[in-house]
């Protein structure tokens, strides 16, 4: 995981692939599809309609960069892209407002043909990157449709090509996918033949799906219960990131720094998972390391997060594209771990306990509570979260290809860090509020992570820190 800055973008011809005109305008006269909008994707639009009414644009796309070795055939590549686009029905699935109210529409597949534009040479990559950015922010915004792109930089001894999606139709597991899938639909159109591979389940049927189950929940059930009280340990709000971020809450939503790098080494992440299994593994690992850091540098008692979790709970929906996340609550009572071992069993406890609650959707239960959570953030809490990449097909080629996702950066007042083990390592990515003290604090977490990581994958884990001394203006270190 990266941002656009930092996935290698070289000079080349840049070619791009949109929705046609025609598609677009036969999309108009669809009726309303009776499928309703995943409760994630209404809370997302509706962020960015609030976000946007507050008078700032918080482009929030992720996207996926990778390259074809060689000169590509354009015309192949955009057959590629096509029949990629029809395997995933939330690509030609959108939404439009009738007052307050979300309707979907979803778009024939015999209407849905690709647009290709040529946009010429750039010689310069810092100025072709920032081409990208801007047009991405533009094609693959929430409050438009479509709100997908594909493009192509061409050169002799290679093509890279880069994809942007709104969040509403993808996730991170998502975009680990997309570099096989293209290749092997450009590698069959190349050689003449059709891929004979099965039909892709839809997202826009889990949609409806996981929305019935949620609408059966009421302001009574057990899982609604347990997010009321944990939200009012958290004075009232979903968390954020529980160290000092020098944070002015009554100023504008702060623009956000990235911060990438491999943290350790494929013999540390391999020695470090084996310890923490017993537990559970490296979430858990990462997780109790992460409440002990924040107990060492923010003092806190108690570390409340948010846990993300995918919802592909079927194995129907392992190759379908769509945003399968949820999220859980978990305490972990940290004051009283006397070691590393002690929080290993304190978060695996949490875990079990609470993994259930993120197959229902946060936006139904806040609802339910009754709360008034206007968002006025991009993000609704802060998090921590880890995926195990190395199974995804492909991934064995990442590095070769240059295959990286991709994270819009750009305003938030949260905290959102992306832990990928890959074949190399386990690699952090980060986006944090653009402050001094959020800028050192979050240096202080990794390095501090990073120390963790290793003394326990060489079997000696840090010595628990002492008691926290306030800094004497009640903010953690600078």
């Amino acid at each position: 995981m990266t941002d656009i800055q930092r996935c290698e973008v070289r000079p080349g011809r840049l070619v791009e692939w949109t929705l046609h005109p025609a598609a677009v305008e036969a999309a108009a006269d669809m009726p309303d599809d009776s499928r309703p909008p995943a409760y994630v994707q209404e809370s997302h639009v509706r962020t960015a309609r609030s976000v946007r009414e507050d008078g700032l644009f918080v482009p929030t796309w992720l996207g996926a960069a990778f390259d074809i070795p060689g000169r590509a055939d354009l015309d192949v590549l955009q057959e590629a892209l096509r029949a990629w686009t029809l395997r995933h029905e939330t690509l030609r699935s959108g939404f439009r407002w009738i007052d307050d109210d979300m309707r979907r529409f979803t778009l024939d597949a015999d209407v849905v043909v690709l647009h290709r534009v040529d946009r010429g040479a750039f010689g310069d990559a810092a100025r072709l990157t920032r081409y990208l950015q801007d047009r991405f922010d533009t094609v693959a915004d929430a409050l438009s449709w479509p709100n997908f792109i594909y493009t192509a930089v061409v050169r002799d001894e290679g093509t890279s090509v880069y994809m942007a999606f709104d969040h509403s139709n993808v996730d991170a597991h998502s975009l680990y996918r997309i570099p096989a899938e293209i290749h092997e639909l450009y590698a069959s159109a190349l050689a003449g033949r059709r891929l004979d591979a099965p039909p892709v389940a839809s997202y826009v049927d889990f949609c409806a799906l996981e929305r019935t189950e949620a609408d059966r929940l009421d302001d009574t059930h057990e899982i609604v219960a347990r997010w009321r009280e944990f939200i009012a340990q958290c004075d009232g709000r979903l968390p954020n990131f529980p160290v000092e971020l020098g944070l002015d809450p009554e100023g504008p939503l702060p623009a956000q720094k990235f911060m990438q790098e491999m943290l350790v080494p494929d013999a540390d992440a391999t020695a470090f998972e084996a310890y923490c299994r017993p537990y559970g593994g490296s979430l858990v690992g990462v997780l109790a390391a992460t409440a002990l850091i924040v107990r060492e540098i923010a003092g806190q008692q108690v570390y409340r997060t948010v846990v993300p979790f995918h919802t592909r709970v079927r194995s129907q929906w392992s190759d379908s594209v769509g945003w399968y996340v949820g999220g859980a609550p978990i305490e972990v009572p940290v004051a009283e771990a006397p070691d590393f071992d002690s929080a290993l069993r304190m978060v695996r406890s949490a875990l079990r306990e609470n993994r259930p609650l993120s197959r229902k959707p946060i936006a139904r239960v806040l609802k339910l509570l009754g709360a008034d959570f206007r968002p006025t953030s991009p993000d609704l809490y802060s998090i921590v979260s880890f995926v195990d990449a190395r199974a995804t097909t492909g991934s064995e080629r990442w590095q070769d290809l240059k295959a990286y996702g991709l994270i819009r950066v750009s305003y938030g007042d949260q905290v959102c860090v992306w832990l990928t083990r890959l074949h190399e390592g386990l690699q952090l990515a980060s986006r944090y509020p653009d402050t001094d003290v959020a800028r050192k604090n979050m240096r202080l977490f990794t390095q501090r992570l990073r120390e963790h990581i290793v003394a326990v994958a060489r079997e000696a884990p840090l010595t628990v820190a002492p008691a926290y001394a306030p800094h004497p203006r009640g903010s953690g270190p600078m």
